[in-house]
């Protein structure tokens, strides 16, 4: 019997990025099923598909074509089918306005995408084990970005 894996999903237009953040998990040899879609537009069709399975966390690119990632967020945050899926920003931006703007549309966390391979299996790591009931209770600006 196969345990229950964490499921994560990825949608991020840069298949370097995807294939950086796949390959950080192959290497923390966690318990995870990692998908991936190259777009917003995409991934919100796949949610949309009545076999779409909800992951545990969505890692979400603010910056994608079709669709970008704070359209997907403020869908995402109208359908209570999705209130229990943890949603991180993950970005290239470090923007004050992107940070504030995606707090309050309801992401649970902001990640500033990392420059190194080891940083990113850290920050995954410490996303992957967030007792995300507890993190969204306590919600505010001072622990919405995550900084390494």
């Amino acid at each position: 019997m196969q345990e229950n894996k964490i499921h994560i999903i990825l949608a991020d237009d840069d298949a370097d990025d995807r294939m950086f953040f796949t390959e950080a998990f192959d290497e923390l040899k966690m318990n995870t099923q990692v998908d991936t879609f190259d777009d917003g537009a995409y991934l919100m069709d796949y949610f949309n598909s009545e076999d779409a399975k909800i992951p545990s966390v969505l890692f979400l690119d603010l910056n994608m074509p079709r669709k970008n990632g704070m359209e997907c967020l403020r869908e995402l945050k109208q359908n209570k089918k999705f209130d229990n899926m943890a949603i991180a920003i993950y970005s290239t931006s470090a923007s004050e306005e992107d940070i504030e703007n995606t707090f309050v549309e309801g992401a649970n966390i902001y990640i500033k995408k990392p420059n190194d391979f080891n940083a990113l299996k850290k920050v995954l790591s410490n996303v992957v084990t967030i007792n995300w009931q507890y993190h969204s209770n306590g919600l505010n600006k001072d622990n919405f970005l995550m900084r390494l």
